[in-house]
């Protein structure tokens, strides 16, 4: 299975905190791992509140063997085939990401779960 990590997932994922079903989707090496610069973005943003060192958390990313999704045209044009239903323009783009890669975004986000409706690439847990 190909993999997104929303930023939440992704934070669990780097300090070994993730609760058991996406751990054990995590450490699947069948599995492969994507984050997005968006992830990036938005830890840059609440780093504040996140007490997170960013070039070392990109660094331990690409060493892990994650995989570094670029943001392309192609993912923003995505986005007007996504309902809106949430505000969040990092999962808004997220949720692009995957629908347009064939990727299946991993979140812990119960207001994600709202567009399993509209798109087969989520998978929600809690």
């Amino acid at each position: 299975m190909r993999l997104l990590l929303d930023t939440q997932v992704l934070l669990w994922a780097a300090k070994g905190t993730a609760p058991s079903k996406p751990q054990s989707l995590l450490e699947d090496t069948a599995n492969d791992l994507f984050f997005s610069p968006v992830n990036l973005w938005e830890i840059e943003l609440k780093k504040s509140k996140l007490n997170v060192d960013l070039k070392t958390f990109y660094q331990n990313l690409i060493r892990s063997g994650y995989q570094e999704l670029t943001i392309s045209s192609r993912h923003i044009l995505a986005l007007s085939s996504i309902p809106d239903l949430h505000n969040d323009p990092f999962d808004r783009m997220l949720l692009a990401q995957a629908f347009s890669e064939r990727l299946t975004l991993l979140t812990a986000d119960e207001m994600l779960i709202r567009y399993g409706n509209y798109l087969d690439c989520i998978i929600q847990f809690r």
